[in-house]
Protein backbone atom coordinates (compact mmCIF):
# COMPACT_ATOMS: atom_id res chain seq x y z
CA UNK A 1 0.00 0.00 0.00
CA UNK A 2 2.75 2.19 0.98
CA UNK A 3 4.96 1.84 -2.26
CA UNK A 4 1.76 2.04 -4.39
CA UNK A 5 1.08 5.78 -2.60
CA UNK A 6 4.85 6.74 -3.58
CA UNK A 7 4.44 5.51 -7.19
CA UNK A 8 1.21 7.86 -7.31
CA UNK A 9 3.23 10.47 -6.36
CA UNK A 10 5.77 10.17 -8.54
CA UNK A 11 3.73 9.94 -11.34
CA UNK A 12 1.62 13.16 -10.72
CA UNK A 13 4.92 15.09 -9.89
CA UNK A 14 6.40 14.02 -13.54
CA UNK A 15 2.66 14.78 -15.08
CA UNK A 16 2.87 18.08 -13.82
CA UNK A 17 6.23 19.39 -14.97
CA UNK A 18 5.45 19.62 -18.81
CA UNK A 19 2.45 21.65 -17.93
CA UNK A 20 4.91 24.28 -16.10
CA UNK A 21 7.22 24.28 -19.07
CA UNK A 22 3.77 24.30 -21.72
CA UNK A 23 2.67 27.54 -19.90
CA UNK A 24 6.33 28.89 -20.34
CA UNK A 25 6.72 28.15 -23.66
CA UNK A 26 3.64 29.95 -24.88
CA UNK A 27 4.63 32.97 -22.80
CA UNK A 28 7.83 33.27 -24.12
CA UNK A 29 6.47 32.37 -27.86
CA UNK A 30 3.24 34.93 -27.66
CA UNK A 31 6.06 37.92 -26.82
CA UNK A 32 8.22 36.76 -29.94
CA UNK A 33 5.30 36.48 -32.07
CA UNK A 34 3.66 40.65 -31.04
CA UNK A 35 7.31 41.94 -31.56
CA UNK A 36 7.87 40.15 -34.84
CA UNK A 37 4.39 42.01 -35.76
CA UNK A 38 5.32 45.23 -35.03
CA UNK A 39 8.43 45.21 -36.66
CA UNK A 40 6.25 43.77 -39.62
CA UNK A 41 3.63 46.60 -38.96
CA UNK A 42 6.22 49.04 -38.79
CA UNK A 43 8.22 48.05 -41.81
CA UNK A 44 5.24 47.21 -44.37
CA UNK A 45 3.69 51.08 -43.63
CA UNK A 46 5.65 53.42 -46.30
CA UNK A 47 6.33 56.71 -45.56
CA UNK A 48 3.92 59.36 -46.24
CA UNK A 49 5.01 62.23 -48.83
CA UNK A 50 6.09 65.28 -47.67
CA UNK A 51 2.93 67.77 -48.15
CA UNK A 52 3.28 70.41 -50.89
CA UNK A 53 2.88 74.04 -50.05
CA UNK A 54 -0.47 75.59 -50.70
CA UNK A 55 0.20 78.62 -53.02
CA UNK A 56 -0.05 81.68 -51.58
CA UNK A 57 -3.12 84.11 -52.44
CA UNK A 58 -1.88 86.35 -54.88
CA UNK A 59 -2.68 90.28 -54.10
CA UNK A 60 -6.00 91.23 -56.49
CA UNK A 61 -5.26 94.51 -56.79
CA UNK A 62 -1.42 95.86 -57.52
CA UNK A 63 -2.34 99.96 -57.56
CA UNK A 64 -4.14 102.13 -56.23
CA UNK A 65 -5.49 105.43 -58.00
CA UNK A 66 -4.63 109.29 -58.09
CA UNK A 67 -6.19 109.58 -54.63
CA UNK A 68 -7.65 112.84 -55.33
CA UNK A 69 -9.70 111.30 -58.15
CA UNK A 70 -11.29 108.81 -56.33
CA UNK A 71 -14.51 110.92 -55.59
CA UNK A 72 -16.07 112.26 -58.35
CA UNK A 73 -16.08 116.23 -58.36
CA UNK A 74 -19.76 116.38 -58.27
CA UNK A 75 -19.64 114.57 -55.15
CA UNK A 76 -16.63 117.01 -53.81
CA UNK A 77 -18.56 120.08 -54.64
CA UNK A 78 -21.77 118.45 -52.71
CA UNK A 79 -19.62 117.54 -49.80
CA UNK A 80 -17.22 120.23 -49.40
CA UNK A 81 -19.19 123.43 -51.16
CA UNK A 82 -16.45 126.22 -51.90
CA UNK A 83 -13.65 124.55 -51.52
CA UNK A 84 -10.64 125.95 -51.48
CA UNK A 85 -9.41 124.05 -54.20
CA UNK A 86 -11.40 121.70 -55.94
CA UNK A 87 -8.63 119.22 -56.85
CA UNK A 88 -7.79 118.65 -53.70
CA UNK A 89 -4.62 118.49 -51.98
CA UNK A 90 -2.20 115.22 -51.96
CA UNK A 91 -0.18 114.04 -49.55
CA UNK A 92 3.13 113.34 -50.05
CA UNK A 93 4.21 109.01 -50.38
CA UNK A 94 7.61 107.46 -51.54
CA UNK A 95 5.17 104.73 -53.27
CA UNK A 96 1.73 105.79 -54.47
CA UNK A 97 0.85 102.45 -55.69
CA UNK A 98 1.09 101.53 -51.83
CA UNK A 99 -0.24 104.65 -49.94
CA UNK A 100 -2.23 107.52 -51.04
CA UNK A 101 -4.63 110.44 -49.77
CA UNK A 102 -6.21 113.26 -50.25
CA UNK A 103 -7.87 116.18 -48.54
CA UNK A 104 -10.30 118.93 -49.40
CA UNK A 105 -11.71 121.41 -46.94
CA UNK A 106 -14.12 124.52 -47.57
CA UNK A 107 -15.92 127.75 -45.97
CA UNK A 108 -19.21 128.47 -47.33
CA UNK A 109 -19.47 132.31 -45.99
CA UNK A 110 -23.33 133.06 -45.65
CA UNK A 111 -22.87 136.53 -44.14
CA UNK A 112 -25.58 137.47 -41.23
CA UNK A 113 -26.67 133.55 -41.13
CA UNK A 114 -23.05 132.60 -40.18
CA UNK A 115 -20.84 130.28 -42.08
CA UNK A 116 -20.36 126.27 -42.64
CA UNK A 117 -17.09 124.69 -42.52
CA UNK A 118 -16.42 121.26 -44.07
CA UNK A 119 -13.43 118.79 -44.53
CA UNK A 120 -12.94 115.69 -46.05
CA UNK A 121 -10.26 113.13 -46.49
CA UNK A 122 -9.26 109.82 -48.25
CA UNK A 123 -6.02 107.86 -47.58
CA UNK A 124 -5.62 104.67 -49.18
CA UNK A 125 -3.08 101.61 -48.51
CA UNK A 126 -2.56 98.69 -50.17
CA UNK A 127 -0.75 95.07 -49.41
CA UNK A 128 0.86 92.95 -51.03
CA UNK A 129 1.11 88.97 -50.30
CA UNK A 130 4.39 88.19 -48.16
CA UNK A 131 5.55 84.79 -47.52
CA UNK A 132 6.38 85.58 -44.28
CA UNK A 133 3.25 88.13 -43.00
CA UNK A 134 0.90 86.58 -45.00
CA UNK A 135 -1.70 87.45 -47.84
CA UNK A 136 -2.43 90.65 -49.10
CA UNK A 137 -6.36 90.05 -47.81
CA UNK A 138 -5.03 89.03 -44.47
CA UNK A 139 -2.56 91.92 -44.09
CA UNK A 140 -5.46 94.57 -45.30
CA UNK A 141 -7.63 92.72 -42.82
CA UNK A 142 -5.74 93.37 -40.11
CA UNK A 143 -5.19 96.94 -41.49
CA UNK A 144 -9.10 97.31 -41.40
CA UNK A 145 -9.08 96.25 -37.43
CA UNK A 146 -6.43 98.72 -36.58
CA UNK A 147 -7.95 101.59 -38.40
CA UNK A 148 -10.96 101.17 -37.07
CA UNK A 149 -9.98 100.57 -33.24
CA UNK A 150 -8.56 103.83 -33.58
CA UNK A 151 -11.47 105.81 -34.91
CA UNK A 152 -13.31 104.29 -31.94
CA UNK A 153 -10.88 106.19 -29.52
CA UNK A 154 -10.50 109.40 -30.48
CA UNK A 155 -9.14 111.99 -27.28
CA UNK A 156 -12.28 113.97 -26.78
CA UNK A 157 -14.86 112.08 -28.74
CA UNK A 158 -18.38 112.41 -27.41
CA UNK A 159 -21.33 110.10 -28.49
CA UNK A 160 -18.85 107.92 -30.28
CA UNK A 161 -21.18 105.52 -32.18
CA UNK A 162 -20.07 102.72 -34.57
CA UNK A 163 -22.04 100.93 -37.76
CA UNK A 164 -21.90 98.43 -40.28
CA UNK A 165 -21.64 99.76 -43.77
CA UNK A 166 -23.21 97.05 -46.27
CA UNK A 167 -22.73 97.11 -50.14
CA UNK A 168 -19.86 98.45 -49.82
CA UNK A 169 -16.43 96.81 -50.54
CA UNK A 170 -15.72 93.11 -48.57
CA UNK A 171 -15.86 95.11 -45.36
CA UNK A 172 -17.15 98.28 -43.85
CA UNK A 173 -17.80 100.67 -40.30
CA UNK A 174 -18.35 103.90 -39.97
CA UNK A 175 -18.15 105.47 -36.99
CA UNK A 176 -19.86 109.22 -35.44
CA UNK A 177 -19.24 111.56 -32.53
CA UNK A 178 -18.87 114.90 -31.95
CA UNK A 179 -16.04 116.90 -30.89
CA UNK A 180 -15.24 120.45 -29.58
CA UNK A 181 -12.73 122.83 -31.00
CA UNK A 182 -12.07 126.31 -31.05
CA UNK A 183 -15.23 126.81 -29.31
CA UNK A 184 -17.32 125.36 -32.09
CA UNK A 185 -19.30 121.73 -32.33
CA UNK A 186 -17.60 119.80 -34.97
CA UNK A 187 -19.31 116.46 -35.95
CA UNK A 188 -17.29 113.97 -37.76
CA UNK A 189 -17.96 110.60 -39.56
CA UNK A 190 -15.40 108.37 -40.19
CA UNK A 191 -15.95 105.50 -42.95
CA UNK A 192 -13.24 102.68 -42.96
CA UNK A 193 -13.74 100.24 -45.83
CA UNK A 194 -11.86 97.19 -46.91
CA UNK A 195 -11.62 96.04 -50.78
CA UNK A 196 -9.57 92.95 -51.38
CA UNK A 197 -6.20 93.83 -50.39
CA UNK A 198 -7.19 97.34 -49.84
CA UNK A 199 -7.85 99.52 -47.09
CA UNK A 200 -9.67 102.71 -47.47
CA UNK A 201 -10.27 105.38 -44.67
CA UNK A 202 -12.83 108.27 -45.46
CA UNK A 203 -13.16 110.80 -42.41
CA UNK A 204 -15.82 113.67 -42.99
CA UNK A 205 -16.52 116.32 -40.32
CA UNK A 206 -18.32 119.77 -40.40
CA UNK A 207 -19.04 122.58 -37.92
CA UNK A 208 -20.87 125.97 -38.04
CA UNK A 209 -19.73 129.16 -37.37
CA UNK A 210 -21.58 132.85 -35.67
CA UNK A 211 -25.17 131.26 -35.74
CA UNK A 212 -25.21 128.96 -38.65
CA UNK A 213 -27.38 125.74 -38.25
CA UNK A 214 -25.53 122.53 -36.88
CA UNK A 215 -24.71 120.52 -39.52
CA UNK A 216 -27.10 117.18 -39.49
CA UNK A 217 -25.30 114.37 -38.69
CA UNK A 218 -27.33 112.10 -40.62
CA UNK A 219 -26.40 113.62 -43.93
CA UNK A 220 -22.47 113.80 -43.23
CA UNK A 221 -22.97 109.98 -42.58
CA UNK A 222 -24.81 109.73 -45.87
CA UNK A 223 -22.35 111.48 -47.59
CA UNK A 224 -19.66 109.72 -46.88
CA UNK A 225 -20.85 106.47 -47.31
CA UNK A 226 -21.92 107.62 -51.01
CA UNK A 227 -18.04 108.95 -51.42
CA UNK A 228 -16.57 105.96 -50.29
CA UNK A 229 -18.56 103.67 -52.41
CA UNK A 230 -17.22 105.88 -55.08
CA UNK A 231 -13.12 105.29 -53.68
CA UNK A 232 -14.31 101.38 -53.95
CA UNK A 233 -14.98 101.67 -57.48
CA UNK A 234 -11.90 103.86 -58.41
CA UNK A 235 -9.81 101.34 -56.90
CA UNK A 236 -11.47 98.18 -59.03
CA UNK A 237 -11.12 100.72 -62.06
CA UNK A 238 -7.06 101.42 -61.56
CA UNK A 239 -6.87 97.55 -61.59
CA UNK A 240 -9.26 96.68 -64.37
CA UNK A 241 -7.34 94.52 -67.51
CA UNK A 242 -6.95 96.10 -71.02
CA UNK A 243 -10.04 93.90 -71.62
CA UNK A 244 -12.28 94.96 -68.74
CA UNK A 245 -12.03 92.10 -66.66
CA UNK A 246 -10.39 92.37 -63.05
CA UNK A 247 -7.25 90.51 -61.95
CA UNK A 248 -7.46 86.71 -60.41
CA UNK A 249 -7.50 87.07 -56.82
CA UNK A 250 -5.51 83.66 -56.30
CA UNK A 251 -2.08 83.03 -57.74
CA UNK A 252 -1.86 80.22 -60.41
CA UNK A 253 -0.45 76.74 -59.23
CA UNK A 254 3.52 76.76 -59.12
CA UNK A 255 3.83 74.53 -62.57
CA UNK A 256 1.55 77.26 -64.36
CA UNK A 257 3.95 80.36 -63.33
CA UNK A 258 6.54 78.33 -64.07
CA UNK A 259 5.85 77.77 -67.58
Amino acid sequence: MHRSASRLTRVIACAAVPVIFAVSGCSSDSGKSADAGKKSDSSASPKSPSAKPTPLEKAAFSTLPDPCKTVQSKTIGTLVPHAKDENGTATKSNDLTSRASCSWNGLDENGLKGSDYHWLAVSQVRYDSHESLGSGNKRAEEQFNKQLQTAKTVEGAQNTKNDPVGGVGDQGTSVTYATKKDGADFFNTTVIVRTQNVVITLDYNAAAYEGAAAPDPAKLLEGAVAASREAVNSVAAANQQPNGSQPPATSPPPSAEAS
